[in-house]
């Protein structure tokens, strides 16, 4: 059975992450539990995934007791389109346009995982875009902090702006476990080539 962490459908469904665990905390959405090796990840399925597209979307300004049941009739009845709420003349809730978006995102996110590889030979595991050893979480550092496909692409001509581009999600979607990574570009301006640590991370 496929199942979606946490991150990965804030990512999806660009809700933060707080506000998806408090939907799995006060049980609008019930996820599986899923155990690999000492951790125990909690899992989405796609119908949960809409849902919390629906809260991305203001679903939140609703009360709890019918956004469950908005939640539990999208678990029940994945193909509906429309649900009424109340007497089913003072609401109805569309699910069309949110589940085409969150079929889209993940068609999006499995292309991103295609251009990244973690191999414990490569950088230590740091995952890094395929044919490559520059890490993804260093691009998207250089973007957190301004710099543009351009500027990236001066430094690191392996790279497209593509796989540039990538990056944000990617690290939102599986972020790295254990310590934060260390901020590569910590107060510095960046203006160009010089801005980048070049020298370690050649292509192989």
């Amino acid at each position: 059975m496929v199942g979606y962490t946490p991150a990965q459908a804030s990512a999806i469904t660009g809700l933060p992450l707080a506000a998806v665990h408090k939907a799995i905390d006060t049980r609008l959405i019930r996820p599986r539990s899923a155990r690999s090796g000492a951790t125990v990840r909690r899992l989405l399925t796609k119908e949960q995934l809409i849902y919390l597209q629906l809260e991305a979307e203001g679903l939140r300004l609703l009360p709890v007791g019918t956004r469950r049941e908005i939640a539990e009739s999208i678990q029940r009845s994945p193909t509906t389109n429309v649900m009424a709420l109340g007497n089913g003349t003072a609401l109805f809730v569309e699910f069309k346009v949110a589940r085409r978006k969150i079929e889209s995102q993940l068609k999006q996110l499995a292309q991103i995982e295609e251009m990244v590889v973690s191999d414990p030979d490569i950088m230590r595991g740091t995952p890094v875009f395929k044919g490559t050893r520059i890490p993804v979480d260093l691009v998207a550092d250089m973007l957190a902090q301004g710099a543009t496909s351009e500027e990236i692409l001066a430094g690191y001509p392996t790279l497209n702006k593509e796989k540039i581009g990538i990056a944000p999600m990617y690290m939102h979607a599986f972020p790295r476990r254990g310590r934060p990574s260390r901020r590569r570009l910590q107060g510095k301006k960046v203006t160009g080539r010089k801005s980048f640590p070049l020298r370690t991370l050649l292509t192989t």
